[in-house]
């Protein structure tokens, strides 16, 4: 989404916005992957989900403010043309629960949500390609 916002010199939205994605960080997911592989039983549904469902919107718009261009809607039909391979995903609600996950294997997320990473600025360094 950041290499898409750099090439079209804005970060779009579908809509809206209120869409919602979840999100996990990668080091969550890597302690859930080894908790996952010790002790949880078999078949079991585990989701990496520190942010149960973030706006997209909200997304769009802090990718913008790193970027300083702006945060846009972009309507539906158009949304092929803006996002590209991400089009079939961009517009889905999404919000997912960790309950479960951290039930049976007692765990939690301890890394930054999306946004609080995003701001840290790291990702936006070096370009990206899409």
């Amino acid at each position: 989404m950041i290499a898409i916002a750099r090439d079209k010199s804005a970060a779009g939205y579908v809509g809206d916005g209120s869409n919602r994605w979840p999100s996990g960080h990668t080091l969550d997911a890597a302690r859930l992957y080894r908790l996952a592989l010790e002790g949880a039983p078999a078949g079991s549904r585990l989701h990496t989900v520190g942010d149960e469902g973030i706006g997209f919107r909200q997304i769009a718009e802090t990718i913008a403010r790193h970027l300083d261009v702006p945060a846009i809607s972009i309507r539906p039909d158009a949304a092929a043309e803006h996002f590209g391979f991400l089009s079939a995903v961009v517009a889905l609600d999404s919000p997912t629960s960790s309950a479960y996950t951290r039930t049976i294997l007692d765990w939690h997320a301890t890394y930054p949500g999306l946004i609080n990473d995003l701001d840290e600025g790291h990702y936006f360094n070096a370009p990206t390609e899409p």
